[in-house]
């Protein structure tokens, strides 16, 4: 096995890894994601929250019981809550909650504006599926445009764009658009829940997205939060010789996962309904097909838990740092 020493060959990687090497001990990051509610103000095509029936769980609205919740999350080793749908924008008085009792960041459709003043520190994730256009036939509303208004120049905030196989030609409209109101981007790739037509990935697509994503990163690195190797990752499901599946996600929360052998996994992860009881099988819903998943925070987390797998050389040693600096950025361990 080489050493730090031998795989820290460049002075950027050494930056990167000094600023993270801490991010998976004993006073690392250990997350969990929440619904904070199971209601929405949008439909959009391929939402696997509703296909799946997350949202037919009964929601709890006892403030209280929400504090006592957290409090027990937090006994378990939770010190940051990735807060998610139906729409937290939707129920401020539950974000209020876990606002004040734990680290934590909310993702939103952008529709509804999350008060800054009322969550100075909350970093914000802002879904997006495209172009005006694009959102507006997806998602019923140009959501893209009335969330920059929201937004704009917000450096808590960025936004989540899912890349589907029909908007490949739209995204450097989309990144310079979000340069252009002083926020951030990161990329995931659309995976047909619901089994849309055209909206199925190729081998030639998945090249294309791959090369669009390497040039925006290129043009755009002071707006793209994001990293070549994951990109390779993200675009082939394969790292290091092995396939992305259920056997290889690590991402499955910890109270259902009776997968044999455990595969490398986040410690401690669930994914919990809003009724602070049902727990997930895992970040995305039972209905997704493993093999084809490309939820862009599972393929950070899968490469992140293979850290010694990253240690037979510099170059995927580096691969593993610039992945987990990246993620690091996207969940406040370290600075843009």
């Amino acid at each position: 096995m080489l050493t730090l020493k031998d795989l820290l060959q460049d002075e950027n990687t050494r930056r990167k890894y000094e600023a993270i090497k801490n991010m998976a001990g004993v006073g690392g990051m250990r997350s969990s994601i929440y619904d904070v509610n199971n209601k929405c103000n949008l439909r959009c095509k391929g939402c696997f929250y509703f296909s799946s029936d997350q949202d037919k769980v009964e929601d709890q609205s006892d403030l209280g019981a929400l504090r006592a919740f957290i409090e027990q999350e937090k006994a378990r080793g939770v010190n940051y809550a990735i807060l998610i749908g139906g729409e937290p924008s939707l129920s401020l008085d539950r974000l209020d909650v876990w606002y004040a009792n734990i680290k934590c960041s909310a993702a939103t459709n952008g529709l509804k504006k999350i008060d800054r003043e009322r969550y100075p520190k909350m970093r914000i994730g802002i879904s997006l599926w495209g172009d005006d256009e694009y959102e507006e036939r997806l998602r019923g509303k140009n959501t893209f445009k009335i969330s920059r208004e929201h937004y704009k120049g917000d450096p808590n905030v960025y936004y989540l764009y899912t890349i589907t196989p029909q908007s490949l030609d739209a995204v450097e409209t989309v990144t310079k658009k979000i340069e252009d109101s002083g926020l951030r981007v990161h990329y995931q790739l659309f995976s047909n829940d619901q089994h849309e037509a055209g909206f199925d990935w190729t081998p030639q697509l998945y090249a294309e997205a791959r090369e669009i994503m390497d040039a925006m990163l290129y043009k755009y690195g002071h707006v793209v939060v994001s990293s070549r190797y994951y990109h390779e990752v993200l675009t082939t499901q394969n790292m290091l010789g092995r396939r992305f599946g259920w056997m290889e996600c690590p991402s499955v929360s910890e109270t259902v996962d009776g997968r044999q052998p455990r595969p490398k996994r986040l410690m401690g992860f669930n994914s919990i309904g809003s009724d602070l009881k049902t727990v997930h099988r895992c970040c995305t819903s039972v209905t997704r097909d493993c093999s084809t998943c490309h939820d862009g925070a599972a393929t950070m987390s899968w490469i992140m838990v293979n850290k010694r797998d990253h240690m037979g050389s510099p170059q995927d040693f580096a691969h593993w740092v610039d992945v987990t600096h990246m993620f690091a950025k996207l969940y406040e361990f370290v600075p843009w």
